[in-house]
């Protein structure tokens, strides 16, 4: 018999029939390298061929030369292993360096602490045994004039200004690296391999502050330059305005800066800053940006106060960035601030006061901004619908601008303010301006021109009560039919797909179906932008309905629960079927920002039934609990803001609709939040485990019963007095079951089943059967179908299913079996999924 190896190592051998290995030429290796590169695993037909076009292959048999192509595909995988496995060493490296480092700052600070404590300890001691100054008023001033120091205008002159930026520098690697500030460690975030990085907030200093420390696989000076462009990652920056540069003797650079912010929310005004920024390289090599503002100068340039901004104040801030050894960077951000809390009513006070918030919103977003640069830079690929990924980050931009523009109104923009028609619970802006319009009127292949030549924007606030914002956001996304109008959803798409339209009327009919289409994500899924397809709609076209579809261009972040202090945002706006890169882009959407900063997050996956709470409202009775423990009296501000393009003799009456509009929205949203509030929902709402109701305990019984009726075993170990919901709800694999309809789709998940499939129990029953399974997994499952019906379970081989959001899964196994009741009649089809994980 021939003897043949498939050793990785012996690849460049021939296997002949004596025995012997006789090595390949170079002019054969190179043969079969450049066919590899073409294909690396060629078929049978296509390595005869290469035999006959490459006569120096003719002695070599086609077994050979498929061994050769196995073992160069081993020697390739290996390659790539052994270059990922460098990859992770190098990072595990850094990250151990970085913690290195951060536990001896935790210690100094530790040692700087038990020496401070010792010290006001004997302050107190010796205060008590001399106990000489009684004079309240002495003890008054001496505080006051301690909280507020009165500083001398400092000289903004060049040679002043690089005073206070080699200030700026020593103050900023205080709190970056050593002890300046009292940090504490982000609730939720622990550092690894896989994690963003360090993240720390601030603890008993003046104004918020926070601390991130990270790795990204890119260089120093490119870090440094995308940090800079604070627009093109922090959606809350509004303009940065170099006024003025300077060099330093030391090679550094001097930047005075105007920066202008977005206020988050209607009720409060926005924030800007008049800054030094200062980059320079220390001796170790590591390139530092560090800023703080110039209130408070004399003898040099001054920016005045502007109309509609509050000036803040940043305390010395910025960036330390030291190259990575086998590349990439370690990075030090520190943010600190002082936005002027008192400016804003005292329920929206957390905003600005909360350090946790800072940190989600600028350093954890400076952070996740470079590792996704690093990522793009490292697999160029184009992804959702052709595009690439830095064109979907800037329609991601676009939208959240245009979002924050509405929401602020700013009148250098062209905004100004309707009257009310009594009651200010809705305010009401225009912009006809040419700049706003420019965007707008634009031709598209079919021949109509855009509609409208001004836009209108209907935006307000309101504060809610015990509703967590990521169930709330993700409720809006998942139902639009709940709070939105087909009406209006098909007059905002005629602004950017036909010509002349007139005002909605209303008509019969549902609102069509609701499809999302995922188009791209972040790498931590905090962000993700899809096209909601809104089937069987109709667009006005002058005094005709033509039914057809509406593509929405939507945003949304903050979805997740787990992430304390994170702002949810759902954004969106119509696009044209074309979804052409010049599209006009005229968002909606809402906010919601929670205002309780200690705030505990619950469940991703908190089971409602919120389709017959909605249903039934009011009128069923429940039972109300004690929920402080999980929830506490959370509270958070939503802003609602939606614009709409209309032609100007129209105002009066687009004006009047969309206030009527805003306002069933806000009714809407308000009857959402009740039933979504944990208080109705009985002493269950706190836990991981569904309410436990009769029927979801007797379809518990029902799933475990039929189980070990078909497959002779049984599915839960019972044990003590935990109840067979209780087991199933925490049973480690994806327990599933589906309608027995023409087009089966899901009614119940375990805890497992709604993490495989990335949903909720309220979007469950919007997912059929069909769109688990990929093609070759529909094509399986509807062969054996049949044999559940009558043998009453099937086996299904490992393969691939996919999760509501786009997401593979693989699994090891799938058994399926039929759940009948106590009547023996079939109720549904139960799934469950054995070994499941995410590729």
């Amino acid at each position: 018999m021939m003897a043949v190896t498939s050793s990785c190592k012996q690849g460049n051998k021939i296997a002949m029939d004596n025995g012997k290995y006789v090595r390949y030429t170079p002019e054969q290796v190179d043969a079969l390298e450049r066919l590899y590169h073409e294909c690396p695993k060629p078929s049978s037909m296509r390595r005869q061929q290469l035999i006959r076009e490459c006569p120096i292959l003719s002695n070599i048999e086609p077994k050979q030369i498929k061994v050769w192509f196995q073992n160069r595909r081993c020697r390739e995988k290996q390659r790539i292993e052994a270059s990922r496995l460098q990859a992770v060493n190098r990072k595990l490296t850094a990250m151990n360096k970085l913690l290195m480092e951060e536990n001896d700052r935790l210690q100094k600070q530790a040692s700087q602490l038990v020496y401070e404590n010792s010290y006001f300890r004997q302050q107190t001691q010796n205060a008590t045994l001399a106990n000489t100054d009684t004079s309240c008023e002495s003890v008054v001033t001496s505080g006051r004039h301690h909280l507020n120091p009165q500083h001398p205008p400092r000289d903004a002159s060049p040679a002043g200004l690089l005073s206070i930026a080699e200030e700026t520098l020593t103050e900023f690697l205080s709190k970056a690296t050593g002890t300046a500030v009292e940090w504490v460690q982000m609730p939720g975030m622990k550092p690894g391999p896989d994690s963003i990085g360090i993240v720390a907030i601030s603890h008993g200093c003046t104004g918020v502050a926070a601390r991130a420390c990270g790795l990204v696989g890119l260089d120093p000076t490119r870090v440094a330059e995308i940090l800079k462009d604070r627009p093109s990652w922090f959606r809350d920056c509004r303009a940065v305005d170099v006024i003025n540069v300077l060099s330093t003797g030391n090679g550094g650079t001097i930047e005075l800066l105007y920066i202008q912010l977005y206020a988050p929310t209607t009720l409060a005004a926005a924030r800007d800053f008049w800054l030094l920024r200062y980059t320079s390289v220390l001796e170790d090599g590591s390139l530092v940006v560090c800023e703080r503002s110039l209130n408070n100068t004399q003898n040099g340039p001054t920016m005045p106060p502007a109309v509609n901004f509050v000036r803040a104040e940043m305390l010395p801030s910025g960036y330390l960035i030291r190259p990575c050894e086998g590349g990439g960077s370690i990075i030090h951000i520190v943010d600190h601030m002082d936005l002027e809390p008192w400016s804003v009513p005292e329920v929206l006070r957390p905003l600005y006061e909360s350090s946790m918030l800072l940190a989600q919103k600028t350093t954890m977003a400076a952070l996740r901004h470079l590792r996704q640069i690093s990522q793009e830079i490292s697999q160029p690929n184009v992804i959702g619908w052709g595009r690439r990924p830095a064109a979907l980050r800037a329609l991601g931009q676009k939208l959240s601008k245009g979002f924050n523009e509405a929401v602020n109104g700013f009148t250098d923009e062209g905004w100004s303010m309707l009257e009310s028609d009594g009651v200010d619970d809705v305010t009401l802006l225009v912009n006809s301006s040419p700049d706003k319009m420019m965007g707008i009127n634009l031709s598209y292949s079919n021949g109509f021109p855009s509609m409208g030549n001004a836009v209108l924007c209907a935006k307000a606030s309101m504060l809610l009560q015990n509703v967590p914002p990521a169930i709330l956001l993700r409720f809006l996304r998942e139902h639009r039919s709940e709070w939105a109008d087909s009406g209006i959803d098909a007059y905002s798409a005629a602004a950017v797909k036909a010509g002349p339209c007139s005002l909605p009327v209303s008509r019969g009919g549902s609102f069509g179906g609701q499809v999302i289409l995922p188009l791209a994500h972040t790498i931590e899924h905090e962000e993700f932008m899809e096209v909601i397809k809104l089937e069987n709609m109709g667009h006005y076209r002058e005094d005709m309905i033509m039914p057809g579809d509406i593509f929405l261009l939507q945003l949304c972040s903050g979805v997740d629960e787990n992430a304390v202090c994170s702002c949810a945002e759902l954004v969106f706006a119509p696009i044209d079927a074309s979804f052409s890169d010049d599209a006009p882009i005229i968002p909606s959407g809402f906010r919601i920002i929670p205002l309780d900063s200690g705030m505990d997050a619950s469940s991703p996956n908190r089971t409602l039934d919120l389709a017959s709470t909605l249903e039934v409202g009011a009128a069923r009775n429940r039972a109300t609990g004690d929920h402080s423990g999980r929830y506490g009296s959370t509270k958070s501000v939503m802003t609602i803001a939606f614009q709409f393009v209309y032609e100007i003799h129209l105002q009066e009456n687009v004006a009047t609709m969309a206030r009527q509009y805003v306002r069933s929205i806000i009714a809407s949203v308000q009857r959402v939040a009740l039933a979504l509030s944990p208080s109705l929902f009985g002493s269950h709402a706190g836990f991981h485990t569904p309410p436990g109701t009769p029927e979801a305990q007797t379809l518990a019984r029902w799933i475990c019963q039929s189980y070990r009726c078909y497959l002779g075993v049984e599915l839960l170990q019972h044990e003590g007095s935990e109840s067979i919901l209780k087991m199933l709800w925490h049973h480690t694999d994806a327990v599933l079951c589906c309608s027995l309809k023409a087009l089966p789709v899901f009614t119940f998940a375990n805890q497992a089943g709604l993490d495989m499939l990335e949903t909720t129990l309220v979007a469950l029953q919007d997912i059929s059967l069909e769109k688990l399974f990929d093609e070759n997994g529909r094509k399986a499952l509807f062969a054996e179908f049949p044999q559940v019906m009558q043998q009453g379970f099937m086996c299904l081989q490992g393969g691939i299913c996919l999760s509501s959001m786009g997401r593979p899964v693989s699994y090891e196994r799938a058994v399926a079996w039929k759940v009948v009741n106590d009547e023996e009649n079939a109720y549904c089809i139960c799934f469950m999924f054995i070994n499941w994980s995410f590729i």
